[in-house]
């Protein structure tokens, strides 16, 4: 119990971190430069007597209950400036924050934990967090009309490849797949938050980092029981 309670804590306080700062939404491919209108807002709240039974979805029973509402955008901090180079990497992070989405989701259909479907929707914050500077600073969205494991960089697309097919072996494999994403987003996000000053973008960078530490903490918990 313990255990299933620390891990439900992890990933939902990832999610919180993004929840706090934007609207929730659906990950839909949205047209260029324009960040994706949520069709309904959700947040998530924990509750104190959270359980994990992995062959029940969608109720009350994982710890997390679903319900309607909405977050203040106006919490986004201002504006500053990027460079070109930190636009070119702040369009990679939305790459990034989308391969995670869509490689976590394809495993959440696979198998039958809940750690994959959490974190899936704690990532379609992150990407719409993303998408929404995209906007903020005229960058153009690489995922927009890209479907489901579908990348613009070569690089990402070598990437989900190569995790969607170490994850499909086995449920360990998979994990440790997860494992490797979230550790690549922290390095990603250390490094861009290196001499970064604009607000909105440093608190965007801030708080995913903060997410992606708890979901690698929620892996780490769960290939260890494995």
């Amino acid at each position: 119990m313990k255990r299933n309670i620390k891990i439900a804590t992890a990933v939902t306080a990832g999610a919180l971190a993004i929840g706090a700062v934007l609207a929730v939404g659906p990950v839909t491919a949205g047209t260029e430069g324009a960040a994706p209108m949520a069709a309904q807002t959700t947040s998530r709240s924990m509750l104190t007597n959270a359980q994990h039974q992995p062959r029940h979805h969608g109720d009350d029973r994982d710890g997390i209950r679903q319900h309607d509402g909405s977050c203040n955008a106006a919490a986004l901090a201002e504006q500053g400036t990027l460079t070109a180079f930190q636009k070119t990497t702040l369009a990679g992070m939305a790459e990034e924050e989308k391969l995670a989405h869509d490689l976590y989701t394809a495993f959440a259909e696979r198998y039958d934990v809940r750690v994959f479907e959490r974190i899936a929707a704690a990532e379609t914050q992150h990407l719409t967090a993303v998408r929404t500077l995209l906007n903020r600073y005229d960058v153009g969205d690489p995922t927009a009309g890209k479907q489901a494991g579908e990348f613009t960089d070569p690089g990402a697309q070598a990437t989900y490849d190569r995790l969607l097919k170490q994850g499909e072996g086995s449920l360990t494999g998979a994990l440790k797949a997860g494992r490797t994403v979230e550790n690549d987003d922290i390095r990603a996000l250390t490094k861009a938050l290196s001499g970064l000053t604009a607000p909105d973008t440093r608190q965007v960078y801030t708080r995913l980092l903060t997410a992606s530490e708890m979901h690698l903490t929620a892996f780490d918990h769960w290939i260890a029981d494995e």
